[in-house]
């Protein structure tokens, strides 16, 4: 069977990335529109409900617009805005979410894609609360260091432009210093946790790679638990998640002399989870590709779970 699929902001850099990944696939049409028609409605509206599956990768307010376009029954809208990630009416787009989530997301026609951030950070702490580790209302600590092209086109070309300077750009930048970050009721409607968890994003001078940090201490714990025991809570969550890998414990085999590869997930859709440290403290660390499971890989996934076909189809 043939599905056909429009990507509604597909010169973005979400949207260019699902085209490469559905481009290559037999059992995808893609439907395109004129560059001089993107913003013209009955043209979007025309493709959106022709399409089996239509991608958002719009600045909210325009993904909302493109939503209410839509007229078919049958259309399947998987959004990659921020605008309905924590609406009731719509299915969260992480099918490693929970047992039930896969099967959530083959019955919804309205599919929210997770943030980058909020992927890394759900992944980690999510099974700690499901397994009553964490209590519910513990605030969490964490930082997240990014490359670049998670802020889009224009963040990309200050970098590009840059990369001839010396000096310009060449640091890692924190931002979202008011704490109020745009993941944030994601991290905690999908965790669990009641409170919102301490946030600090950081973006890098290199292109894409993700890791989020969430620091741990055993008072935390609703009882004693060894890194050895969280690593098992983690592992034991998620096994046999074909994208998910929850490593051994052991500083030299996941670091490099003891430095983190941030990048080490890059052109992949795989998450990789380690727990770091002592009985005193730990550090619960959580890798991804922020253009890969972190957006367009995530979509993807999502669009096959839907439709039914290979979980993996075009992503690996």
């Amino acid at each position: 069977m043939t599905y056909k699929v429009f990507v509604d902001g597909q010169e973005g850099t979400t949207g260019l990335q699902i085209n490469e990944y559905l481009a290559k696939r037999a059992d995808v049409t893609l439907l395109k529109i004129d560059s001089d028609k993107r913003k013209d409605l009955a043209e979007r509206k025309r493709l959106i409900n022709e399409s089996d599956v239509t991608f958002l990768c719009l600045p909210d307010d325009a993904a909302m617009e493109s939503v209410a376009l839509v007229d078919n029954p049958n259309t399947c809208i998987i959004d990659a805005s921020t605008a309905h990630r924590v609406n009731p009416a719509w299915t969260f787009g992480l099918p490693e979410l929970a047992k039930d989530q896969r099967a959530k997301i083959r019955v919804s026609k309205r599919i929210a894609n997770p943030g980058c951030h909020a992927s890394a950070f759900i992944l980690a702490l999510k099974p700690l609360v499901a397994a009553g580790l964490l209590p519910v209302d513990t605030q969490i600590a964490a930082n997240s260091i990014t490359g670049y092209s998670g802020g889009g086109k224009k963040m990309i070309a200050d970098y590009e432009a840059a990369s001839a300077s010396p000096t310009q750009l060449k640091a890692p930048r924190s931002y979202a210093l008011g704490l109020a970050h745009k993941h944030l009721p994601e991290m905690c409607a999908y965790t669990g946790l009641t409170a919102a968890p301490i946030f600090q994003p950081i973006v890098g001078p290199f292109y894409k790679g993700l890791a989020v940090t969430a620091y741990l201490h055993p008072k935390q714990f609703t009882r004693p638990a060894s890194p050895a025991e969280v690593q098992k809570i983690l592992a034991d969550y998620y096994a046999g998640e074909a994208f998910i890998r929850v490593a051994p414990l052991g500083l030299e085999a996941n670091t490099d002399g003891g430095f983190f590869d941030v990048e080490a997930c890059n052109d992949s859709n795989r998450v990789d989870l380690f727990v770091f440290g002592n009985d005193e403290r730990m550090l619960l660390v959580a890798r991804l590709d922020n253009l890969g499971k972190g957006a367009s890989g995530a979509a993807v996934q999502a669009m096959n779970v839907h439709l039914g076909v290979e979980e993996s189809l075009g992503l690996v």
